[in-house]
């Protein structure tokens, strides 16, 4: 027989949530600008990963986006270009914006304990000349993010310093967590032989990573 959960206590005004929490840190407000401050493009050049939240009818979506640093580009200060790589082709987030246009970022930069936060709104652009802007290995990107940026300023450390995110000697080795194939083989064992996708997938990501 189930029991009942324990009974708990809830925020549910902004108030007690504010009484709780005390009054915002002043810096907090004062790193938050508009727009790509010269201050903050050099965390955009710098990054190699972004990720990426939406909203649309379907619910939520965070993705995460990831490439040589230098591959969102700052177009100019209320602009950011997003290329949208090879992938799964589920079109979430491009789903998304097409009926929300809002959008947030948070870039990350390997060994550096800062990251960047930008919000804004999207649109799916198609122009061949920006598609060429962003080619890689003879392969250009079917889609370009045009981010019109709304905000941005960056996130102190203590996250990344509480999760030892860039610490090596807290890594996981690969086979401490199942494979690829092991989920597909326990999601759905009558319709994908797990050995032979991680047999196949080093192969299949090299030769589609653009």
């Amino acid at each position: 027989m189930e029991q009942d959960p324990p009974t708990q206590d809830y925020i549910t005004t902004i108030q007690a949530l504010e009484s709780l929490y005390g009054q915002v840190a002043a810096p907090s407000l004062l790193k938050e600008v508009d727009h790509l401050h010269p201050a903050y493009q050099p965390f955009i050049e710098a990054a190699s990963f972004v990720v990426l939240a939406s909203s649309g009818s379907q619910g939520l979506d965070v993705s995460p986006r990831g490439d040589a640093p230098g591959f969102v580009q700052v177009h100019d200060a209320k602009t950011l270009y997003l290329p949208d790589r090879r992938g799964n082709n589920r079109l979430d987030t491009l789903s998304n914006i097409l009926q929300d246009p809002r959008v947030a970022l948070l870039f990350l930069i390997p060994g550096i304990g800062e990251t960047l936060r930008v919000n804004g709104t999207a649109r799916i652009a198609v122009d061949p000349a920006l598609l060429a802007r962003f080619e890689v290995k003879g392969q250009r990107p079917r889609t370009v993010l045009e981010v019109t940026v709304t905000s941005v300023y960056f996130q102190c450390s203590r996250a990344v310093i509480r999760a030892g995110l860039w610490d090596a000697s807290k890594h996981l080795a690969r086979s401490a967590l199942p494979s690829p194939g092991a989920i597909f083989q326990q999601l759905c064992p009558t319709q994908v032989d797990g050995e032979a996708y991680d047999q196949a997938l080093p192969q299949r990501i090299a030769s589609t990573l653009y």
